[in-house]
């Protein structure tokens, strides 16, 4: 049976990565809860396919705002560092990813995405799964949904706002309105 991971301490995680600055480096959801951040850590299921550059690129692209907000983002596939670096020195008119603002995780040995429960085993990939992470390391949400559909980045920034409220936000809340 699946055990819960919302509303509990996240599972601590530190793996290789690609940084925003193309560099090898390490990220760690210890790191981001000692620097006050919230950790927006999703799954993806492999590089150089067709759906995820999508995804991963227009979350890169409203970085800012999840910085402006006090988010670190982190991508995180089974592949490892040197294939990511590959896709992202792949120019995005050629299906890669070019020039991301941060970092990209490698989960070669799939522990990452067995902890969140988005590893498929037989397939050594994960699902499209997205997590968020208070600064005091509780999971705060949690989707996963099938590879072939995309996330919404409104959606993402949307509850990442609704949870730092700290309050009771109804259906169809937005920015700025008022919570329960």
């Amino acid at each position: 049976m699946a055990e819960r991971l919302v509303g509990k301490q996240a599972p601590r995680f530190e793996m290789e990565a690609v940084l925003a600055n193309k560099e090898f480096g390490k990220v760690s959801l210890e790191e981001n809860m000692k620097n006050d951040k919230w950790t927006v850590l999703y799954f993806y299921p492999m590089d150089f396919t067709f759906v995820c550059p999508t995804e991963i690129v227009a979350i890169s692209d409203r970085y800012d705002e999840f910085e402006d907000l006090d988010a670190e983002v982190v991508g995180v596939s089974t592949d490892t560092i040197h294939t990511h670096l590959a896709w992202i020195n792949t120019d995005r008119k050629d299906n890669g990813l070019g020039q991301l603002k941060y970092a990209l995780g490698a989960d070669t040995n799939h522990a990452i995405s067995r902890d969140y429960g988005v590893l498929i085993e037989e397939e050594g990939i994960a699902l499209r799964g997205l997590f968020i992470i208070s600064p005091e390391g509780e999971l705060m949400y949690q989707v996963v949904h099938h590879n072939n559909i995309g996330r919404e980045v409104d959606e993402v920034l949307r509850v990442l706002q609704a949870l730092q409220t700290g309050g009771l936000c109804p259906a169809n809340w937005k920015p700025g309105q008022a919570t329960l």
